[in-house]
């Protein structure tokens, strides 16, 4: 057995996780008629997965994201950084 620490990074792949269920969530809302952005919004700021509809997984798919993860993944985005 070796005395060194290995590193493992999913960064990668956790966003493209995180990008695949808001995607796959917005288009489920969309396509039962809602305002994808509120409704994704909503559930964000109250972690309510009543927000999200049932039909196409949704609800199930953004309850595998974590809240602060998300947001943290948001800001990152949009500052650029």
């Amino acid at each position: 057995m070796s005395d060194f620490t290995r590193r493992f990074d999913v960064t990668k792949d956790e966003e493209w996780d995180t990008r695949a269920i808001l995607t796959e969530v917005y288009r489920a809302l969309q396509e039962k008629g809602y305002n994808s952005i509120n409704q994704i919004v909503g559930y964000i700021l109250s972690e309510d997965p009543t927000y999200i509809t049932n039909y196409n997984n949704a609800r199930t798919l953004i309850r595998k994201l974590d809240r602060d993860e998300l947001l943290q993944e948001l800001l990152r985005y949009y500052l650029g950084v």
